[in-house]
């Protein structure tokens, strides 16, 4: 790591986040538009993403995770920190052997032929080499970086410093952006990945869930040379699914390559299990025989039987509008904190319910009603992190399909594969969901989905504005009421000044009572102008 200091490290992030804090309280102060805060936000995000390269570790796995979370973070943000990534830099060959022999209990040459010193892969916490066994398998070794231990508990100890002053310091929507939540995500997320024997029995569950697929084909693992630092896997020769010009020289059928990718993540998406979070194109290939491979179970989220079935609920009572069932699955399913009242929701969501979602982007939301700014002040929401994950999953997917095919045929196929699906499962309970998505376009069925995810930014955004006019209200309110008492004790001033018959105390008075009453008429004028943003309870 080029930052081996820990109290480097620590007064490097330290000084990042309280940099950033300064940057957001001084244009809370200032008023700034919004324009200039998605400039901020620009700016503060390529400050992070050099930071982050800076440092490497944990903070470019935090950034990884961050970019998926739209739903508490601005765009701007977002944008700069997207493709972390693709763009770490390998360690040096030496520090690698290192850990290699170390896990091994022996040297390299003990069991390998071959081995490639430069990395095929470089991420955050792991790196890909390729190498070749004594008995002539050719195999993917990935490897964790150097000191990625030490520098994970440093990172760690940083972020819970980071974490606890934005909780108690930065003037945020409370409930909205649970910070505490958000940070044991992100450490159950880490040290799961940071664990290569969890992603090793990872591969082999979707190894024997695909075992009868003969379209997948998933990399077969050396148990005898992995640990929980090193996972040695087959090495799969394949082509980007997004490469259109090989998959044309080698004649694969677009239709049939969207085919098994719906079959093979259809059911990861509404089963219970294991689903890949990270489906893009460097971890999905194509063989020459047009079978789907799939590399990398690093990044994982799961479904479990409770989450299946509260999640189908959840669907059934949008789609029936049975708001109280809705909402008990939202709770089972983690979306409302523990402070938030369900009624509260049911009123919100049949509110929500009433507009389309692609309404929200283009809604005046000078316009919408006061009572969604209380309904909001009760709701502290949050998305789980497996959702998000499920809903990256989606979309990453959904990206690669639109490359390989038109909405007309990707509807076309998919509406057989899912009943064919639901046939297979005999799931009848899925049967109102079934009818209801067949009159429907099916990618605006999941468009919906990924919209709903996005609910607490809308609610976030919804109430920060709904605040800013309430304040605006109330300084008009208060500084007429300010500006009229002085107008009074000014005019008080000028009889004085006439009765005492001093001209400096009468000439300061007259001027006084000029300004303030100029003053009183511009902010009665705003006053009554700002009149008709507010509720008619409150006029």
């Amino acid at each position: 790591m080029k930052v081996k200091s820990k109290v480097r490290r620590m007064a490097i992030v330290l000084k990042m986040a309280f940099v950033i804090f300064l940057q957001v309280y001084w244009y809370k102060l200032r008023k700034k538009p919004e324009s200039d805060w998605e400039l901020l936000w620009i700016k503060i995000g390529k400050r992070f993403r050099n930071t982050l390269f800076e440092l490497e570790g944990l903070l470019i796995k935090i950034g990884q995770l961050l970019s998926i979370r739209a739903d508490l973070l601005p765009h701007g943000f977002i944008n700069q920190i997207q493709d972390l990534t693709d763009h770490v830099p390998p360690s040096e060959w030496g520090e690698i052997k290192e850990i290699l022999e170390r896990e091994w209990g022996t040297s390299i040459e003990e069991h390998f032929l071959s081995i490639e010193e430069k990395a095929v892969a470089s991420a955050s916490i792991g790196e890909v080499y390729k190498a070749v066994l004594k008995s002539g398998e050719e195999v993917a070794i990935k490897v964790q970086r150097p000191d990625i231990q030490s520098i994970i508990k440093t990172d760690f100890r940083t972020l819970r410093v980071i974490i606890w002053f934005a909780d108690h310091l930065v003037p945020l929507p409370k409930g909205f952006i649970n910070f505490k939540v958000l940070f044991k995500e992100l450490k159950e997320v880490i040290e799961r990945e940071l664990d290569f024997s969890q992603e090793k029995n990872v591969l082999l569950s979707f190894k024997e869930r695909f075992k009868e697929n003969e379209s997948v084909i998933i990399p077969g693992v050396y148990d005898e040379l992995s640990t929980s630092s090193v996972l040695v896997m087959d090495w799969l020769d394949g082509i980007k699914v997004t490469d259109k010009v090989r998959l044309n020289e080698l004649g694969i059928n677009r239709g049939d390559l969207v085919e098994g990718i719906m079959k093979v993540f259809l059911p990861q998406w509404l089963e219970p299990g294991v689903f890949h979070a990270d489906p893009h194109s460097g971890n999905m290939l194509v063989s020459r025989e047009g079978k789907i491979i799939l590399l990398d179970f690093g990044m994982v989220g799961e479904i479990s039987n409770s989450d299946a079935i509260y999640f189908q609920k959840l669907i059934e009572g949008l789609l029936s509008k049975n708001y109280v069932k809705a909402v008990d699955s939202l709770v089972h399913l983690g979306f409302l904190l523990p402070e938030a009242d369900p009624r509260i929701m049911e009123k919100l969501l049949a509110e929500m319910m009433t507009i389309q979602p692609n309404q929200l982007k283009n809604m005046d939301l000078v316009a919408m009603k006061l009572e969604m700014n209380d309904m909001i002040q009760a709701l502290p929401i949050q998305v789980p992190t497996r959702f998000v994950f499920l809903g990256r999953s989606f979309v990453t997917i959904e990206g690669v399909l639109r490359g390989l095919a038109t909405d007309e045929e990707l509807m076309a196929l998919f509406k057989p594969i899912f009943m064919n699906w639901l046939k297979q499962k005999g799931n009848n309970k899925w049967s109102f969901i079934s009818y209801w998505l067949q009159s429907q376009p099916v990618f605006k069925f999941f468009y919906s989905i990924a919209e709903f995810l996005k609910l607490p930014k809308t609610l976030e955004e919804l109430k920060e504005t709904e605040q800013r006019r309430e304040f605006q209200f109330t300084l008009y309110e208060n500084s007429k009421q300010r500006l009229f008492y002085l107008s009074a004790s000014s005019a008080i001033g000028i009889l004085v000044g006439i009765y005492t018959e001093h001209d400096f105390i009468m000439q300061l008075c007259i001027g006084v009572t000029a300004l303030s009453s100029f003053g009183y008429l511009v902010f009665s004028y705003k006053l009554r102008k700002w009149m008709k943003f507010m509720h008619e309870k409150r006029r």
